[in-house]
């Protein structure tokens, strides 16, 4: 009995150990089939190192109308938005008042005149009167001395008839260039005085983007600097440059104010637009990759490089920390090296270490 069991526990032994040598199968030859991506390889460009602000739009000729004298507004012959030429009639306050001094003043200088044309008539007689012996040069002298009266007071009636006119005209608010008019805040019927802002014309062919750059730019904001204006969807509006700077900060603002050639035409930008001006400080190269390669997870983002690895391509899932955006490309800050391949399609697929076949490039 004691030998069947010694020959069983043998058996047993035996069976193990020839289970614990055996080795796992080896894997399928053709092993797993990657991925077929596109990629580009990273390299050098010119990135600008920029800044954003809010720019206003601001038409070099500008103007305020205010009436130059008081009264009731009789007119109003234009509306908001309307293209003017210098000159044209705008706004009419009530001349009545005036034209009844006009007509009073010109009755005096009438009258004046007509003195003065008696004394020079009476001048000329009293003349030859004096010189044929037939009156003193006493009575003479009194003519003389009536003709230069009347000739003084018609003389001032008629300066003062013209300056009466001059008024008259004030009563008439014209353009005083050519331009597009602005709000108009007043009514027919309103009583307009001195100080009453009437409307504006501006004019929209030269205009200059206002920039107010934080004093601690102070030392890098120069004439020259290139500007590009944007829409505040990102959109490009135009390229300038800056051609003014102030030589003082602003005391309420504390900021500096640069100025820029605007060239677009009215339809693309207009006076007081509010727009985004982005100053480029300098330009630097930088390792840059295409948008399509930036994937963004838990606020991190990373691309998939193309390494090579036991003779397999994988994807190999990279942090990368952005800059700014240049066309349809990322700058890159940190996190690749010139030359690395990042992919480009299918990233929505792909996983850390996933073995990828790189397509060959168009």
């Amino acid at each position: 009995m004691r030998r069947t069991v010694g020959i069983g526990c043998f058996v047993l032994a035996g069976l193990a150990a020839t289970g614990c040598q055996k080795k796992p199968a080896p894997p399928a030859a053709g092993g797993m089939q990657g991925l077929p991506v596109q990629t580009e390889a990273v390299k050098l460009s010119p990135v600008p190192q920029s800044s954003e602000y809010v720019a206003t739009i601001k038409s070099r000729r500008s103007a305020t109308m205010q009436s130059q004298v008081e009264g009731k507004l009789t007119q109003i012959r234009v509306r908001s938005g309307d293209h003017v030429t210098a000159g044209q009639l705008l706004m009419e306050v009530d001349p009545q008042h005036q034209v009844a001094t006009v007509d009073s003043q010109r009755a005096t200088e009438r009258q004046k005149k007509a003195l003065y044309d008696y004394n020079v008539s009476e001048l000329d007689r009293q003349r030859k009167l004096f010189e044929a012996g037939i009156i003193s040069r006493d009575a003479f002298e009194q003519a003389q001395q009536a003709f230069d009266n009347s000739k003084a007071d018609y003389q001032s009636a008629a300066a003062l008839s013209n300056t009466q006119v001059q008024q008259l005209a004030y009563y008439s608010i014209r353009a005083p260039f050519d331009g597009v008019v602005g709000d108009i805040p007043v009514h027919v019927g309103d009583y307009v005085a001195t100080t009453t802002i009437l409307t504006t014309v501006d004019e929209n062919q030269d205009l200059e983007a206002y920039i107010y750059v934080p004093t601690e730019r102070a030392a890098q904001v120069r004439q020259g600097l290139s500007v590009d204006l944007l829409t505040t969807g990102g959109k490009l509006l135009e390229k300038t440059k800056i051609d003014f700077v102030s030589p003082e900060v602003d005391s309420t603002l504390q900021e500096i104010l640069a100025k820029a050639a605007v060239h677009a035409t009215p339809e693309i930008l207009r006076n007081a637009e509010m727009v985004k001006a982005r100053v480029i400080w300098s330009t630097t190269p930088m390792a840059v990759v295409p948008v399509l390669a930036v994937s963004r997870q838990g606020g991190q983002s990373f691309v998939f490089v193309a390494r090579q690895q036991n003779g397999h391509t994988l994807a190999v899932q990279t942090p990368v920390t952005l800059g700014d955006t240049v066309g349809n490309t990322y700058s890159i800050s940190s996190g690749l090296n010139v030359g690395d391949r990042v992919i480009v399609s299918g990233t929505q697929f792909l996983v850390n270490n996933m073995p990828v076949m790189p397509l060959p490039s168009a």
